[in-house]
């Protein structure tokens, strides 16, 4: 079955790196737009960063852009994303799911996601 597994996240000060994973499986990985999406308490999740099938286009949401680094390892099925310079507003829960800026209607296998918790 369709499965995602995130992992990386952690409690950091702000400032701090984090590095994110995401190992699929079951999808046609490589024939996928992938997207980091993360959500906060009373909120729907929300793109941060999605990357396309060979890696040739990336899209980040303006309040991450340049902190933020979206990469794929297609031949692992895996999904990356680099958290550099950290801030408050970064704490969330991330999950990984196809799609751009959107997750893909028919998506359903969300994982766990992986905390991330920035603290002053």
């Amino acid at each position: 079955q369709v499965q995602v597994i995130e992992s990386g996240g952690g409690l950091v000060q702000t400032g701090g790196s984090l590095r994110l994973s995401c190992v699929t499986s079951g999808l046609a990985f490589s024939n996928l737009a992938m997207a980091w999406f993360r959500q906060t308490p009373g909120k729907e999740r929300e793109s941060v960063a999605a990357i396309s099938q060979a890696a040739k286009i990336t899209h980040y949401a303006p309040s991450v852009e340049g902190r933020f680094t979206i990469s794929r390892d297609n031949a692992k099925n895996t999904m990356y994303l680099q958290m550099n310079n950290l801030k408050l507003e970064d704490t969330a829960v991330y999950y990984c799911a196809p799609g751009f800026r959107k997750p893909d209607a028919d998506f359903r296998a969300w994982g766990q996601g992986t905390q991330v918790t920035v603290s002053s």
